[in-house]
């Protein structure tokens, strides 16, 4: 008799588990690199072709107002997966070492480190530890393995930033990928993975980290999709066939996982959320009408495009123009999951839950920061950028309501602009408006002390005044040639 009321209790225990993980919603974080602001059809592209990602965009919330807490891969990734921002994570940069030519750049950089700290607990250890069979398919980046920061499977991540001898066989270094067909393309491998991925786990709560190479360079693509874009007539805002190409097989591959949760009967519980790590790349798209592109941080190099959909509790075709950065990915999927927040361990992200839900307007007043104290060498287009050597010199940008505040620390410039008025930041109003100025470097400066962020102020030994002189003489001559 006893061993039958220990049976049933267990099988009660049992049944209430089950019945929590089936109502636990499933996770598809959907993470594209490089990929611009406006490189969804329903974001305007006049050229890209992108039904799927579209069809689920107007399904679910789209945020306007988006960044990624860094202008370029790694520093961007660092922040998403751990929560913070890139002070407390120190991955500045794409490497530690200098970038672009000594001679040019004023101070020395701050290196950095280009691993991330293993201390640090993500939101994938934080969600695995709930109970969650959680995967990263594609581009990693932040070290040799992700999985010791608490992911179950790893399909070609490594530490590379880009696929290893490009989009088609081999992948030397990239986990469960031995194995490539001669012509099979990167882009259609991940989805394979994704959809074995999700098919194993239909019956437990899962999150996938789906984080495509594309559109990375180098800039590759199926034949005869290359051809498709080069017969299409070109788009004012975008024209560049073989980017097309890319973001046609993403998009594609999205249609057929989304496809395959239907027929596994899942989707009405599965969270799909879709970012990218920051602007696009400049010689191949466009984020007009903002400034800038990837490495930049005007609006171009960290405005990203982003939506949520959540069956039964984002209302379909809404929108949201909130600021938001990725590091607020971090307790968002957090709550989302159920999963805790880790103890000791400062998050600067917020929960973006209460918006999805319709619970808040807005996340209270608060100051958006990114922080660069290195350099990042140009592809020379004048216009996009402070100079034309470096798409960034060493800065702290603040963002705090409609005002935006960039500081560069070579020569102590500071230049505010209205984003709501001028979001192409192409009038600089410090002058303007000295007071406002003055409290966003104030507020700034006090986020930099609070995080302990490094400000470089050692000159470079190897600057060459003249030399630098000569040089953006030499490329300002080249671009207006052009």
């Amino acid at each position: 008799m006893f061993r039958l009321i220990l049976i049933a209790v267990w099988c009660a225990l049992c049944s209430h588990t089950w019945a929590q993980d089936s109502q636990r919603p499933n996770v598809l974080f959907i993470f594209l690199d490089d990929y611009g602001w406006r490189d969804c059809g329903y974001m305007g592209s006049d050229f890209y072709e992108t039904p799927n990602i579209d069809a689920l965009a107007r399904s679910g919330m789209i945020f306007s107002n988006a960044y990624s807490a860094a202008a370029n891969c790694a520093p961007a990734r660092a922040s998403l997966l751990s929560g913070q921002y890139s002070p407390r994570h120190e991955i500045y940069n794409v490497g530690t070492k200098r970038r672009g030519n000594p001679k040019f750049g004023r101070l020395k950089h701050v290196p950095g480190t280009d691993t991330l700290k293993s201390n640090l607990r993500t939101w994938a250890h934080q969600i695995q530890q709930a109970g969650y069979r959680t995967a990263t398919i594609g581009k990693w980046h932040l070290s040799k393995d992700p999985l010791p920061y608490g992911f179950d499977v790893n399909v070609a991540g490594s530490h590379s930033g880009s696929p290893p001898k490009g989009y088609f066989p081999p992948h030397p270094g990239a986990p469960g990928l031995d194995d490539a067909a001669k012509d099979e393309y990167l882009t259609d491998r991940l989805t394979d993975e994704a959809i074995d991925f999700i098919s194993a786990n239909q019956d437990s709560s899962w999150l996938l980290y789906l984080t495509h190479f594309a559109v990375h360079t180098p800039l590759q693509a199926p034949e005869e999709l290359i051809k498709k874009y080069e017969a299409k007539p070109k788009g004012k805002l975008h024209n560049h066939a073989v980017m097309g190409a890319m973001i046609e097989s993403v998009d594609t591959g999205i249609g057929r996982i989304v496809d395959a949760l239907d027929e596994l009967g899942i989707r009405e519980n599965t969270v799909i959320l879709f970012t990218s790590d920051n602007g696009g790349y400049g010689p191949a798209t466009s984020m007009r009408p903002l400034k800038g592109y990837k490495g930049t941080y005007y609006e171009g190099g960290i405005r990203e495009p982003f939506f949520v959909v959540w069956p039964g509790v984002v209302e379909a075709q809404t929108k949201c123009d909130v600021p938001i950065v990725n590091v607020d990915v971090y307790p968002t999927l957090c709550e989302i999951t159920g999963a805790a927040l880790p103890k000791n361990q400062p998050i600067d992200g917020a929960s973006l839950v209460p918006i999805f839900k319709g619970e808040a307007k807005d996340l209270g007043e608060r100051s958006l920061f990114w922080h660069f104290p290195a350099y990042l060498q140009s592809y020379q287009r004048t216009n996009e950028q402070r100079d034309p050597l470096f798409r960034s010199r060493p800065c702290s940008i603040i963002r705090h309501g409609k005002w935006k505040l960039h500081e560069y620390f070579e020569d102590g410039g500071l230049e505010l602009y209205d984003l709501h008025a001028d979001i192409g930041e192409k009038r600089n109003v410090a002058a303007e408006h000295p007071e406002i100025a003055k409290d966003l470097h104030q507020r700034l400066i006090d986020w930099r002390e609070s995080v302990d962020a490094p400000v470089p102020s050692e000159p470079n030994p190897r600057f060459d005044a003249e030399a630098e002189a000569a040089a953006i003489e030499q490329a300002r001559k080249k671009s207006t040639k052009k």
